[in-house]
């Protein structure tokens, strides 16, 4: 145990963490078997033993803002439980047609009671748009308003929202820019909640794969949701957008990246929040649109997405109290762990935030540029 203490001890002096330390972002240790978890399960191990209460950390943001950008990760070995699992992703299609609805099972139906206190007042669960903003809601607006003016949307005009969540979008295109909108999820509760706050309005919901889509558009936005398609099923997604997009249509993407392409989820996050989920590269994104569409604009705000987390966090911890009674201690923590890590990913760089412009034919005289 003393070889294994050893060891963290000096992983952990990479990235200037200590151990029992007096930073807010060093790491209190109340069980031994700690490190034999977390040096041969990885991630898994650090996540779970975190959920078990093995370990705290007065500030995980910052706690994984430093491994993150030390690189720990790869300096820990993975057992051959996570080998097979990476294999087992590169073999079948997590995210095959038939697996489409476990998502929205496993993550988006937990409770429309935690999103409507943790989110903004629209509910828009993807990145805010912080440029000129000093507040959740705000930012929110922006971002909404600035797809809107990116695709070019006017009144009448029918919109396509691919992943529409509790319908930020469709409701905001409905109400500012007088689009008729079509949102699609695979979330039962998403649909309920959306369909009443969008009564009276030109929209639509439906519990739908993106797969079953047989329509055209004037525009076509995905927001927050390409990170479920998986890379076996990229170049499908594509293919099903550029169907449904009329000609002189524009289609947005945004999404979460990589900076690097993988294969296989992240092991803790695929576990307990995300199952399935896959977050997509720059090379992965550009395949998957060549002989499709012309890429018009690629842009980057992913440091928005940090400031955006500690929000949602700050809401969470608020409103606690008033729905603890839905859930217990253990989802408590792993919330906290994930909100805060992920807060740290966008710190560190590792995370991205793109917002991609794509047409089919190329925009005549050329595209600009909105910010």
């Amino acid at each position: 145990m003393a070889n294994l203490r050893k060891t963290a001890d000096e992983l952990l002096a990479l990235a200037d963490v200590d151990i029992n330390g007096q930073h807010p972002w060093d790491i209190q240790v109340h069980n031994e078997d700690f490190y034999q978890r977390v040096l041969s399960q990885g991630s898994l191990g650090l996540g779970e033993s975190y959920m078990d209460g093995w370990w705290d950390c007065e500030e995980l943001d910052q706690f994984f803002y430093r491994i993150i950008r030390a690189d720990l990760e790869h300096k820990v070995r993975l057992n051959w439980r996570l080998l097979l699992r990476a294999l087992w992703a590169r073999i079948y299609n997590l995210q095959s047609k038939a697996r489409a609805f476990q998502i929205g099972e496993r993550h988006y139906d937990l409770g429309n009671d935690l999103f409507e206190n943790m989110l903004d007042k629209r509910m828009v669960y993807s990145c805010a748009y912080w440029k000129n903003a000093q507040s959740l809601d705000e930012a929110q607006e922006n971002k909404l308003d600035l797809i809107c003016r990116k695709i070019g949307i006017k009144p009448g005009m029918r919109v396509l929202d691919i992943g529409c969540g509790w319908g930020s979008f469709v409701k905001f295109a409905a109400e500012n820019y007088g689009a008729a909108a079509v949102g699609i999820t695979v979330s039962k509760e998403q649909v309920a909640l959306t369909r009443d706050r969008c009564k009276g309005l030109p929209v639509e919901i439906r519990l739908q794969d993106y797969r079953d889509i047989d329509e055209t558009f004037d525009h076509v936005v995905s927001v927050g949701m390409f990170e479920h398609v998986g890379y076996k099923n990229y170049k499908t997604f594509m293919k099903h957008v550029y169907k449904c997009l009329k000609d002189d249509g524009l289609f947005l993407l945004h999404t979460i990246g990589g900076n690097w392409s993988v294969k296989a989820p992240e092991p803790w996050t695929d576990k307990y929040i995300f199952p399935n989920g896959l977050l997509p590269s720059i090379k992965q994104i550009a395949a998957s649109t060549e002989m499709l569409f012309v890429m018009e604009d690629w842009h980057n705000f992913s440091t928005d997405y940090d400031k955006t987390l500690m929000s949602w966090y700050r809401n969470f911890m608020n409103s606690w109290d008033k729905i603890r009674s839905n859930y217990d201690e253990r989802f408590y923590r792993m919330w906290r762990y994930f909100l805060l890590s992920s807060a740290g990913a966008f710190r560190a760089r590792k995370n991205q935030l793109w917002q991609v412009i794509l047409s089919k034919n190329g925009v005549e005289g050329g595209y600009a540029s909105i910010r």
